[in-house]
């Protein structure tokens, strides 16, 4: 995939993972979508989204010639977010850092000749500031690649009451991690634990949620509108008068 191509699917992919719910495929005049054309590297990107299953075809319409897909994002669409964006800002940060700091160097020289004595006091106060940039990129590099080969730490006897917890907290923080910082709901969290747990019910699912959120593992939080608006209800707990409907870290 060219790196053009890629823009295009993870902006799509970051956009519907913000929106749970339906989209359109492609924009269509004044009517959102998820890419901006069926053609050229818009086009590609999502041809090829679709055929590596990060987003399904829930229905199509037929408008005259048209065609209008809907989509929905699947759990392969975190992973792959978190796989393709979340280290490569960091690297592409330092990247671009290193550039900067080469090209600077010829600069720094020739000041130096010049007015050695006036630019010695300057040249030591913007090494410090490119060491302090360099140290902060360094340290982000080196949590980038930590949290790549981690898995998340549970509370004793978590582990044990509840054997999908490490499955729901990495795929909650693969999520955080691709930049996708709204909680995640739990139709969309119970999809992918199933995935790799596909016995799992959803009664022994909520039970296990609470049992989480108790410890600290996670946190639920509530739905804030209307409750004929909630989707797929059958997924929501219910906490005194709020209803819980999403999972964050």
């Amino acid at each position: 995939m060219s790196e053009r191509m890629r823009e295009h699917l993870i902006g799509a992919l970051k956009q519907a993972l913000a929106e749970p719910g339906e989209h359109r495929l492609f924009r269509s005049g004044k009517l959102s979508g998820l890419f901006a054309s069926r053609s050229g590297a818009s086009g590609d990107a999502a041809a090829e989204a679709v055929r590596d299953g990060l987003f399904e075809v829930v229905r199509t319409e037929t408008k005259g010639k048209f065609q209008i897909e809907w989509v929905r994002s699947t759990p392969k669409a975190v992973e792959y977010l978190h796989q393709h964006e979340s280290p490569i800002t960091v690297l592409r940060e330092l990247q671009a850092e290193l550039k900067t700091a080469r090209a600077g160097a010829p600069i720094w020289l020739e000041g130096l000749n010049r007015q050695w004595s006036e630019l010695a006091a300057n040249l030591h106060e913007q090494m410090q500031q490119a060491l302090r940039r360099l140290d902060a990129l360094a340290g982000r590099v080196e949590e980038a690649l930590r949290r790549l080969d981690g898995v998340p730490t549970l509370p004793q006897g978590v582990a044990q009451s509840v054997p999908w917890a490490t499955q729901a907290i990495t795929y909650l923080d693969h999520r955080r991690e691709g930049g996708v910082a709204n909680g995640c709901p739990l139709p969309e969290l119970f999809g992918a634990v199933r995935l790799q747990h596909p016995a799992l019910s959803l009664t022994d699912f909520q039970d296990g949620l609470r049992r989480l959120n108790d410890h600290k593992a996670l946190r639920l939080t509530r739905f804030d509108g209307p409750a004929e608006r909630l989707p797929e209800p059958e997924y929501a707990l219910l906490e005194g008068a709020d209803v819980l409907y999403y999972a964050t870290r």
